[in-house]
């Protein structure tokens, strides 16, 4: 939700990770020993297979608690009408994937077991939080939602496999987000996997759940280091000229022209057009022909597949002989000559002229509007047009873009951001959405400490104070973050480790919960955290380096 109002923390996730000591591990594990001789679409491919290991993809309703659509609405009312805000997310309202809406959304999260105002957090991680769910029971390793691994991948594509920023192009929809890699035909990152141009066009499940953000969603935000560009507001702070690039290039990844392949993909994947279609096969020197559903029913465990011509005949050698008919069955076009016909005639849905020819070539039934519909259905499925935020009437306007390349070391990065923040947001942000409080105020961190860990303060309320304190004084004091990083309470809790100033922050959190109008004291000098709790005074080790004393 926070994204979706204030976009410029999108970007800032990237550039958390990047300034992240631990991404940059990476670059020396075995797993990517010679990605310098590799091409960009090798490399990638690596680093695809290395996320995979590492990260599982986690949307459950457990991990930072509930909240509710009347607190949310109230906490962004200054910024962002209620009907503005429904646009952005499943639960206060969109209704823009109709895959989503042809059945009971909230039962389908889960939400079925709450009154209806009860939402989820589902908060975004960084590759720390993401990394320290190995801890968590159930996990065999990391774990992270939609935007986390989007916004994982964008920084490793920076840091591993040398992929320059200006090539990277993160989308958000109200149910998703996901990246375009300027790279070859265009890379799409989908979660943990990746989607090629020809993958698009393949017509498996597996793609058209890929798919699906961009078919039925509006894209609301496009942010890319030159900026960003958001459906709502009417300042973009994204460069045109790459603007314009991206949609030329995401335009092309997701138009193709009707070849032989893509039409038995298309029938793949529309399987209610198959009805009008048959394939012949020369069985013994005799012209057989088969129901195309039925060789589609038989590429189920099988290598070889419909679309592929080198392998299609050793497909149809497998199906039982009785399935075959003698003769061509009535009202069902040959799919080899419709091949023959487009193998001499590539067809693209821009050429009107193509396309009528097209259609006198599908004659099953002689029924207009069944024909009608399978050309409709092949032109939606080899061009689509992603609905993204309109350049009419936007003014672009931006502090310019991050400027750091590929070669650069971390510390570089790390000092060019630390001079630009006055002037640029979003390198100023990436400061606070890292957790560095030895480079940001206090005030944003220990507020949402105090007002967004409700999990900690659940977990532990059939505990009495004292039984609360030394179960939070008796934690590993282990910090998830390097350095002077800190987690937030809940991270403390559901991973159950943190170092000693987190972990006296956690206790102020619940303890505020329970008495709320007592004042208590922070202290953390020279290793030594002291939390004054009315009478007490409570004593913990951290090795964050920080000197801070605050009232809370």
């Amino acid at each position: 939700m926070e994204i979706f109002v204030f976009p410029e923390l999108l970007y800032s996730l990237v550039l958390a990770n990047i300034l992240s000591p631990r991404i940059w591990e990476w670059r020396n594990h075995d797993w990517f020993r010679n990605l310098d001789s590799m091409k960009p679409y090798k490399k990638i491919q690596r680093l695809k297979q290395f996320i995979i290991d590492h990260y599982e993809f986690n949307l459950d309703l457990d991990t930072w608690g509930l909240t509710t659509k009347e607190e949310e609405l109230a906490r962004f009312a200054p910024f962002m009408d209620e009907n503005t805000i429904a646009q952005s997310n499943a639960l206060f309202g969109y209704a823009g994937d109709k895959h989503y809406f042809s059945l009971d959304i909230r039962k389908h999260f889960g939400l079925d077991q709450y009154t209806t105002n009860i939402i989820p957090f589902w908060k975004t991680e960084t590759l720390e939080a993401m990394d320290a769910f190995k801890f968590k029971e159930n996990y065999r390793a990391g774990a992270g939602e939609c935007v986390s691994l989007s916004t994982l991948y964008a920084a490793a594509l920076f840091i591993v496999c040398d992929i320059p920023l200006e090539d990277i192009f993160l989308l958000a929809t109200p149910l998703h987000s996901q990246n375009f890699i300027n790279v070859n035909e265009g890379v799409l990152t989908n979660n943990r996997r990746l989607v090629t141009k020809n993958m698009w066009f393949n017509g498996t499940d597996l793609t058209a759940r890929a798919q699906r953000a961009l078919r039925h969603e509006q894209v609301t935000i496009v942010a890319h280091n030159s900026g960003f560009i958001h459906t709502v507001y009417p300042e973009a702070t994204i460069s045109p000229e790459s603007f314009a690039l991206f949609r030329k290039k995401l335009d092309a990844f997701t138009t193709t022209e009707i070849t032989y392949e893509i039409l038995a993909n298309f029938l793949r994947d529309r399987s209610e057009h198959q009805k009008c279609f048959q394939i012949k096969y020369l069985r013994h020197g005799r012209e057989q022909y088969l129901p195309i559903e039925r060789a589609f029913a038989y590429e189920h465990g099988s290598p070889y597949k419909v679309s592929d011509k080198a392998t299609c005949d050793k497909l149809l050698d497998q199906i039982d002989e009785l399935d075959f008919y003698t003769a061509p069955i009535e009202d069902r076009i040959q799919l080899n000559k419709l091949s023959d016909y487009l193998k001499n005639n590539p067809i693209s849905h821009f050429d009107d002229e193509n396309m009528k020819g097209l259609a006198s070539k599908i004659d099953c039934t002689g029924d207009m509007d069944r024909k009608m519909s399978v050309i409709e259905g092949l032109v939606d499925f080899i061009h689509l047009d992603p609905e993204l935020p309109a350049i009419e009437n936007k003014h672009f306007n931006g502090p310019g873009p991050i400027e750091i390349k590929p070669g650069m070391l971390r510390d570089e990065i790390f000092h060019y951001l630390q001079s630009i923040r006055t002037s640029h947001p979003v390198a100023d942000l990436a400061f606070y959405a890292s957790r560095d409080l030895a480079t940001a105020d206090w005030k944003p961190f220990l507020k949402a400490a105090f007002e967004r860990n409700p999990v900690v303060i659940d977990a532990t309320k059939d505990l009495p104070d004292e039984e609360l304190i030394q179960t939070l004084s008796k934690l590993p004091n282990e910090s998830i973050y390097d350095g002077s990083r800190i987690a937030q309470p809940d991270e403390v809790w559901n991973f159950l480790r943190g170092d000693g100033l987190e972990c006296a922050i956690a206790l102020a959190n619940v303890w505020k919960s329970r008495h709320p109008d007592t004042a208590l004291e922070l202290t953390v000098s020279d290793g030594k955290v002291v939390l004054k709790l009315e009478q007490k005074e409570l004593y913990f080790k951290s090795s964050k380096g920080l000197v801070k004393q605050i009232v809370l």
